[in-house]
Parts: structure tokens; sequence; C-alpha cells
């Protein structure tokens, strides 16, 4: 596991032999063992993060092996695919998944992205103009939104 002290605090990022696994706000939540090509990915995901921040990176090339449910790596691909200083909503984003009324589902598994920032849940909100959530707080969101509006 690798840290960066960034503008919305210290963020953590896990991988594995195969790419990003996690990035946590403030306490990591999972180890992974660690292996050369896991220092690797962290390093490299320390270096765009940081890049990120410093408003010259817009999109992350850092691999990626995340775990969860088919449908939430599914949805997580769909995140990925939102351009820099973009948003769109959780009905947007579930009619590109192919499932137009599963924008609660579609949000549920936003809540549980493991590498948020890399795969950008941040840049999905509500219908009616608000924020919708953030799993590591409308702060943060709000901050990673107005970075990415510069």
């Amino acid at each position: 596991m690798q840290s960066l002290q960034t503008p919305i605090g210290k963020l953590h990022v896990t991988a594995s032999s195969i790419g990003v696994r996690r990035v946590d706000f403030e306490c990591p939540k999972t180890e992974v063992p660690n292996s050369k090509d896991a220092h690797a990915y962290e390093s490299n995901a320390v270096l765009q993060l940081a890049a990120y921040f410093a408003g010259e990176l817009t999109k992350f090339t850092v691999p990626l092996d995340l775990i969860g449910t088919e449908f939430q790596l599914r949805v997580w691909r769909v995140l990925c695919g939102i351009e820099f200083g973009s948003t769109i909503t959780y009905a947007e984003e579930a009619a590109r998944l192919g499932q137009p009324r599963a924008f609660r589902a579609v949000g549920n598994a936003n809540g549980r992205n493991p590498a948020p920032i890399i795969v950008p849940c941040h840049r999905v909100v509500a219908s009616g103009g608000g924020l919708g959530g953030y799993s590591a707080g409308l702060d943060r969101k709000r901050t990673l939104l107005q970075l990415e509006s510069r």
C-alpha cells in the first residue's frame, strides 16, 4: 500500500499483481499481499493521482483489478467512460449501462466503487441538478468537481 496527501485528505492505494484494487480515504480497508508488480501499480497510481490534483492529468491509465459483482463491474466500466470535466445523471448512467430503470441500483454500485477518483463516480449527479451522493462525503465530491471545472 502507498499513500498520498491530497486537497481532499490522505489517499491510500492498494494494488494486486494485476492492477489497482482500492483507493481509500483516511484508513485503508484491505491489504493485498505485496508483490513487485503490486508495488509498481501503486507507485504509478500515486503519481497519476498527484498529477490529477496538480491539474496535469485528465485520464487515468493505471491498470485496475477491481473486485465486485458482475453488475458492479459493468457499472464501474461505465464510470470510466465519463470524460474529465463532465457529469452525467444516475439515470443517464443507467441508460448507458442498457438498464434505464436501474438508476437506484447504479447509485448503490457507485457507492461501493473501490477506487474512487480513478473510477470517477464523483462525476455522477442527481437529475434535479443536486450533487447526489458520494460515499466519501459531499464536500469531497464538490471539491473534485470544482477541480475538474478549472
